[in-house]
């Protein structure tokens, strides 16, 4: 035992031994205090971090130039303008044309031209009936229907009626006056060959052996008057039209003036009651001599 102790050798190793002990216990728990409050503020620091930083954060890119203006107001582009001559007016399409030319009155504008009229003659189709009386030629399409033209007929004694067939047609045809003719007007040639300026137009139809003829004109503005001698004129489109569809040995009645009416006066009677009695010479002209209706020269004239 050492002086001034009341331990022994025994008892001091066992002393020294528990103080070292505790001095060592007491040297490994500082730094596990500081590491543990090190921790603590670590992980607050790292939830403060968590807790204040946005949601989503994406970066934004600066915009391009085209598309900062893009973005701001409205960008109007102007039209460029050329110069240029101004636009036509639009042009209305044509109805379509009807597939039969509907009738006009006959004393109305345009009743010379040529037209389908209704016309109950009850002849056979491709006979041909000429009103006198009112200037028109018909064409028999059916029963109920013809094909209507204006025509030109004789002055006041020059008229005559009966029925004939057409003999012969010709294109063009030459033009012989007359003797009787000829005696009232020398200055006429005594030939013309045919052409514009014949008077015989572009097309004849001669009827029998007379002198008549359905032919056209030179002169288009005499259609509708009493200026020839007995010949039916047309225009030469007309006739033209007309010669196309009448075949030789077709039946031409030539009504009486006074028997002829207008198809606005209501459906004429059979054309066949009114042509000429066979028995009557006075009213069928013959092959060689047409009878006159009035005591006018017996001469067939194309001027």
């Amino acid at each position: 035992m050492l002086p001034g102790t009341s331990l022994g050798h025994g008892d001091l190793g066992k002393d020294m031994s528990k103080r070292a002990k505790r001095g060592k216990a007491k040297t490994f728990a500082l730094p596990m205090a500081a590491r543990v409050a090190v921790g603590v503020v670590a992980v607050a620091a790292l939830g403060y971090g968590l807790l204040s930083r946005p949601a989503s954060v994406q970066p934004i890119g600066k915009p391009s130039a085209p598309q900062a203006m893009a973005s701001s107001s409205p960008v109007y582009v102007a039209t460029p303008v050329h110069a240029s001559a101004p636009a036509p007016a639009p042009i209305p399409a044509p109805a379509p044309a009807p597939l039969v030319e509907p009738p006009k009155a006959a004393d109305g504008p345009g009743a010379l031209v040529r037209q389908v009229v209704d016309y109950a003659s009850h002849q056979t189709p491709g006979t041909v009936i000429i009103d006198t009386q009112n200037t028109f030629l018909y064409f028999v399409l059916n029963d109920r229907q013809a094909m209507r033209y204006g025509i030109g007929v004789g002055r006041e004694g020059f008229a005559w009626s009966g029925e004939q067939t057409v003999a012969r047609k010709a294109e063009w045809p030459d033009w012989r006056p007359p003797a009787e003719m000829v005696s009232r007007q020398p200055y006429l040639p005594r030939f013309m060959a045919g052409g514009p300026g014949n008077p015989l137009g572009a097309r004849a139809m001669y009827l029998g052996e007379t002198e008549y003829r359905i032919h056209g004109t030179n002169k288009p503005d005499t259609i509708g008057k009493r200026v020839s001698s007995g010949c039916i004129r047309l225009t030469n489109e007309d006739v033209e039209d007309l010669y196309e569809r009448v075949k030789v040995g077709a039946k031409v009645i030539v009504l009486p003036a006074t028997a002829a009416r207008r198809p606005s006066q209501g459906a004429p009677p059979d054309a066949a009651s009114r042509s000429p009695d066979p028995a009557s010479p006075s009213n069928r002209p013959s092959a060689a001599n047409a009878q006159m209706l009035s005591s006018g020269p017996k001469i067939a004239e194309a001027q």
